[in-house]
């Protein structure tokens, strides 16, 4: 009887992974293929047969000073802005584990993450305006305590701006995701921490966060992914609205964008496409990194 259910799922196996298996294969594989391909080409796009040139456009995308802008913007999202976000959705998740309503604040919490980046992105352009008699409500509350209006969407002040952005619209997500973990933790173990006067950082330390770990691994991943492609956020709050921002505000997705449609003339996708190879490249590093960093035993509850 074994054998018979066993050989049924066998032959169930390839029908129900065949699909998803040639949907992964035509829009993922297949397209980084060609990416990589592409990335060592001059081309610019329809009407124009791709021609080999080496690794000319790595060569002079890291003589490009707007691709080290680029690069170190989006690291610093994924460090610094990761850094705040799980700090943040860690301090929540200390407040909310034993708080009335605490289902309701997750729920208010996570709101931002259902409005488009775009339209954020200019609700934030509002609050952060710089224009004297008529500002945004960030400089109209420094004004209001005797302290001078800042420039937050300047070039040079427009990251950090969006990385603070990132952090008060991403946490909820992150917070929604370790809570569910937190919920799964049974009940006394807490009731044994408290017997044994632990402070809530005592029971976070060794409670929570050794339960939740496999849980902010998988975190830590997709943050690092959802970093990787910051890109309406940056380019409403910094841009003009018609055009790629300036230079020292980029990312590596407005790098990609502007070799391939921001140029105002000819396209050059190989430029394009050996950034993307880089995006790939950045994103896989921090990846392999930060699940060595976070491997442990799992722990049995």
């Amino acid at each position: 009887m074994a054998s018979a259910v066993t050989t049924g799922r066998r032959r169930l196996f390839w029908p129900l992974l065949g699909p998803a298996m040639a949907l992964y294969l035509i829009f993922l594989v297949l397209p980084t293929i060609a990416t990589v391909v592409l990335s060592f080409t001059s081309w610019s796009g329809a009407g124009d047969t791709p021609e080999f040139a080496g690794i000319t456009p790595y060569r002079e995308m890291f003589a490009n000073e707007a691709f080290w802008y680029s690069f170190l913007n989006t690291v610093l999202y994924i460090v610094v802005g990761g850094a705040g976000t799980f700090l943040l959705a860690f301090l929540f998740t200390m407040v909310l584990r034993d708080m009335r309503g605490g289902k309701i604040v997750r729920a208010i919490l996570f709101f931002p993450n259902i409005v488009a980046p775009v339209a954020l992105g200019m609700f934030l352009g509002f609050v952060f305006q710089y224009q004297p008699n008529k500002q945004g409500l960030a400089n109209f509350l420094l004004e209001s305590v005797g302290l001078s209006a800042a420039k937050f969407l300047q070039p040079e002040n427009v990251t950090y701006t969006v990385i603070a952005a990132l952090v008060w619209a991403s946490s909820g997500f992150y917070i929604t995701i370790l809570m569910a973990a937190v919920d799964r933790i049974p009940p006394y173990l807490y009731e044994d921490a408290d017997i044994a006067g632990a402070s809530p950082w005592q029971k976070f330390r060794n409670v929570t966060l050794p339960l939740t770990w496999d849980v902010v691994g998988v975190a830590g991943v997709l943050w690092t992914i959802n970093a990787m492609k910051i890109f309406e956020l940056v380019f409403v709050l910094a841009g003009p609205g018609t055009e790629s921002p300036p230079v020292r505000s980029w990312t590596l997705g407005i790098y990609v964008f502007h070799w391939s449609f921001g140029t105002k003339g000819t396209p050059a996708y190989g430029a394009a496409c050996a950034c993307a190879v880089m995006m790939i490249v950045l994103v896989s590093v921090f990846v392999v990194l930060l699940r060595r960093i976070m491997r442990r035993d799992v722990i049995q509850f």
